[in-house]
C-alpha cells in the first residue's frame, strides 16, 4: 500500500518508516508534488492533525497521514501543549525551547509531563484517528544526543534513559508517536485483509 506521510520532518520519517517496514511504501510531501507549508493553526493537537491531512487531500487527493504531537506538563498547566514545536516563538527551534521549558520548570518538584500524538489518516476521503500517549517526567538537565526536540529531558515512566539516550528501535516501541503508529498499523493491515478476503470471495 502506498501512502504519503503529511511531513518536511526527515527525523519523523526516519523513525515512522522503520515502524511500517516493508509492507508500505511511504512517500514524501515532496514526492507527491507538495511544496507548501502545511497549516497548523488549530488549538488542539488533534485539530492540527486533521487539517495537515485534510489540506494533502483536498489539494493534491492522495490517501495520506499526518500527525501531531505535544508535551504536556502538569506544573505549566498542560503546556507548551500545541504550541511545542514553536514554545519559544518563530521561526521553530529546539534549542530554545527545551531552554525555555526548563527554565520555566525552575525550582518545581513535580514535574510529570506526557507526550502525546494523534494522528489523522485519509483513506480515499474517510478519516480516521489515532492516539499515542506515554506519561513520563522532565529532567533538570539534558542527557543524550539521539532523537529530536525535547528528548533529552523526557524520561519516560519506568525508564532509566531519555528519549534521546535510546537507540531508535527501542524509543520506537514505547513512545508516543510508536503507539500510535501501531494503532495505524493494525487499522490498515485489517483493512487489507478485509480487501484480499473480499477479492478471494469473487475468484
Amino acid at each position: 500500500m502506498t501512502l504519503c506521510f503529511a511531513t518536511n520532518n526527515p527525523h519523523k520519517r526516519e523513525e515512522i518508516a522503520a515502524l511500517l517496514g516493508d509492507e508500505f511504501v511511504l512517500k514524501t510531501l515532496a514526492e507527491i508534488g507538495c511544496t507548501d507549508e502545511l497549516p497548523e493553526t488549530q488549538p488542539t493537537i488533534a485539530g492540527n492533525a486533521r487539517q495537515k491531512a485534510a489540506y494533502v487531500w483536498d489539494h493534491f487527493g492522495v490517501s495520506c497521514f499526518a500527525d501531531d504531537t505535544g508535551l504536556e506538563v502538569d506544573a505549566l498547566n498542560g503546556e507548551p501543549g500545541v504550541y511545542s514545536a514553536r514554545y519559544a516563538g518563530e521561526p521553530a527551534d529546539s534549542v530554545r525551547n527545551v531552554a525555555k521549558l526548563l527554565q520555566n520548570l525552575e525550582g518545581q518538584t513535580d514535574r510529570r509531563a506526557r507526550f502525546r500524538t494523534v494522528i489523522t489518516l485519509v483513506l480515499d476521503g474517510q478519516y480516521h484517528d489515532f492516539e499515542g500517549v506515554v506519561e513520563g517526567e522532565i529532567l533538570t538537565g539534558q542527557r543524550g544526543t539521539g532523537g529530536f526536540g525535547y528528548d533529552p529531558v523526557f524520561q519516560p515512566q519506568g525508564a532509566e534513559q531519555t528519549f534521546a539516550e535510546m537507540p531508535m528501535d527501542q524509543k520506537g516501541a514505547i513512545s508516543h508517536r510508536g503507539r500510535a503508529f501501531r494503532k495505524l498499523v493494525e487499522f490498515l493491515k485489517n483493512r487489507q485483509e478485509r480487501i484480499d478476503k473480499r477479492q478471494e470471495t469473487r475468484d
